[in-house]
Order: structure tokens, then C-alpha cells, then sequence
């Protein structure tokens, strides 16, 4: 009996998130594949990439294409020895915007090129492929941790903030290990008031693997398909439910995930305050990120049909 029930919650899993990625499911106008590819990559079979991006679309604030990311993190996952490496974005990074034909901050691509032109403009930033995207709001995040139960995080700082909602002071966190519920989580992912864009991104990355760890711990099992009703009509993704699912086997493999940090400077240009990159470091991380791929350092856009020296990528 016992077998036949856990066979069943099975199914309504399966079928539950197939219903909410075929759903959320969008077509990019550039196909199924990037213009840096010769073909569609294959999670299973192949090294990729994906953007996260989450955005304040909520129901409060839904201005559709307009929003402006809040956070962004690239990470790509090597399918030989199952890691994966990951780096924050800083919303002010003073970057090349294609859709703009200009330099701004990069959380400004999502206003003026939705999610095509924050995904060629991170593209343009690190010469690599973006294969897919995840875009959550906010409303997403604090249900799904909600679903999970809370997460457990060691908070770095004390701090007080506003909630989802505005509420001024609502969320105060103290240092140390500790549960966190939905909005506590996403009150330490945003805010800004107690220290710089580097250090926010390191704590969105601290946030995104306790919720990881969490999901893929035996306990959560049961929990899958109330994760699956918060999701709901709050993710955006171009990924088919069979390419998620190939992801799986990275977490049964024990999920190895290396944070990555980016490094520049406060600037402000004609008064406008910019988070100004370090280069150098772009081309390092850039070269790390092409490594975990497997593509060559030398190959570059392959939009113009041109070949690449790498004939084992799918580059």
C-alpha cells in the first residue's frame, strides 16, 4: 500500500510540474538555441548555462516588460563532474547594453529588452553562451520557501528592513545561524542598507543554496508540490520540463557549487551613481566560466556561421 501511495504522489509530482513548466514555458525570439552555439544544447549530454533572475513583478508593483531586475545570477553546471560554478551580478554594474546600443546599468536591460535583452547583455559581458533562463518574482521566492518549510541560513549581519510589502522596520534579523521564513529570506537577499552590491550578491547566493540544500534534503520530499503551487504563474523560464528534470542528477550526485565574486568600484558618471567592473577580473571569471563549459577560449560569437577550433563544444 505503502509503495502504491509513494507511486502515486510520484506521478502528481511529475505531472504537476509539467503542467507549471509547460505553462510558464516562453519561446525566445532567437530560437532554442544562443547565437554562440553551432546547436540546441542538451542538459543531459551537454555543459550549460543559465541566467536567474528575480524581479519585483509582484502584484503590487507589476509594470509587465518595464521591471528592472533586482538580482541576477549566472551559473553554469558541468555535466562530468556535477558542479556547479556561480557568480552575482551587481544591479549597477556599468555594462554594454545591446538592446540600448549603450553603456548602463545592467539592471536597465530587463526595462528596455526584457528577459532577451538581460540574457544577450550578459552574454555580451562574459563571451559565453546563456542557454537558459529562470526569471522569479518575488511573490515565487518567499512561497517557495514558505512550502519548503523556511530555510536555515547563518545571517553575517543584524539588520532591520521593510517587508514584500513596504512595511518599514518589519523584518529584523540578528547575526547568526538561524530559521528563516519567506520573507525573512527575501529581506536578506534585497537589502541594501547594510553593506555594498558585492556583498548583497554573496548573500543572494547564501540565500539560493540553503533553499537548494533544503529542497533536495529527504524531509522535503512531501513537500514538492506545495514548491510547485507557489511557483505557479510566478517563473518564466524557455527550458522544457524534460531538460529540468536532466538537473536532477546533480543533486543526487551531491551538489557541489562554487560561489564566484566580481570586483570593481563605486563611480558616478555625469552624477549618476554606476558600480564600475574591474576588467580584469571579468576576463578571469569570463576564462573560468569558458573552462566549466568546455569551450575555447578563442571562439567567439558564432552568429556569422564562422568555425570554431573547438570541435568537441557545442560552441
Amino acid at each position: 500500500m505503502l509503495t502504491l501511495s509513494g507511486l502515486g504522489y510520484g506521478a502528481y509530482l511529475y505531472t504537476k510540474a509539467a503542467d507549471v513548466l509547460g505553462l510558464s514555458k516562453v519561446e525566445l525570439s532567437r530560437g532554442d538555441q544562443s547565437a554562440k552555439r553551432f546547436k540546441k544544447v542538451d542538459p543531459k549530454h551537454d555543459n550549460i548555462s543559465m541566467l536567474i533572475m528575480g524581479v519585483d513583478d509582484s502584484k503590487t508593483r507589476d509594470q509587465g516588460k518595464a521591471t528592472r531586475t533586482d538580482a541576477l545570477i549566472l551559473a553554469t553546471f558541468n555535466k562530468d563532474d556535477k558542479t556547479v560554478k556561480m557568480v552575482s551580478i551587481p544591479r549597477d554594474s556599468y555594462v554594454y547594453i545591446p538592446a540600448e546600443e549603450k553603456r548602463d546599468k545592467i539592471t536597465h536591460a530587463h526595462v528596455y529588452g526584457g528577459e532577451e535583452g538581460t540574457i544577450e547583455t550578459v552574454e555580451e559581458m562574459f563571451d559565453i553562451p546563456v542557454d537558459y533562463f529562470v526569471k522569479l518574482n518575488f511573490d515565487a521566492f518567499i512561497d517557495v520557501v514558505e512550502a519548503l518549510g523556511g530555510i536555515k541560513v547563518d545571517v553575517p549581519v543584524e539588520f532591520t528592513e521593510q517587508n514584500s510589502k513596504d512595511t518599514g522596520d518589519a523584518i529584523h534579523l540578528k547575526k547568526g545561524v538561524q530559521e528563516l521564513n519567506g520573507e525573512e529570506a527575501l529581506a536578506l537577499a534585497r537589502t541594501r542598507k547594510i553593506d555594498n552590491d558585492i556583498e548583497r550578491g554573496k548573500r543572494q547566493q547564501l540565500v539560493l543554496k540553503a533553499i537548494i540544500d533544503k529542497a533536495i534534503s529527504a524531509g522535503s520530499l512531501t513537500k514538492y508540490g506545495d514548491v510547485m503551487e507557489a511557483l505557479g504563474d510566478n517563473i518564466t523560464t524557455n527550458m522544457e520540463f524534460g531538460e529540468l528534470l536532466s538537473l536532477y542528477d546533480y543533486a543526487t550526485k551531491g551538489i557541489d557549487i562554487e560561489s564566484l565574486t566580481m570586483e570593481g568600484e563605486d563611480a558616478y558618471i555625469d552624477d549618476v551613481y554606476y558600480y564600475q567592473l574591474d576588467e580584469q577580473k571579468l576576463i578571469e571569471l569570463s576564462s573560468m566560466f569558458k573552462s566549466h563549459l568546455a569551450l575555447s577560449s578563442l571562439s567567439s560569437d558564432r552568429s556569422d556561421g564562422t568555425e570554431s577550433e573547438d570541435t568537441e563544444s557545442n560552441y
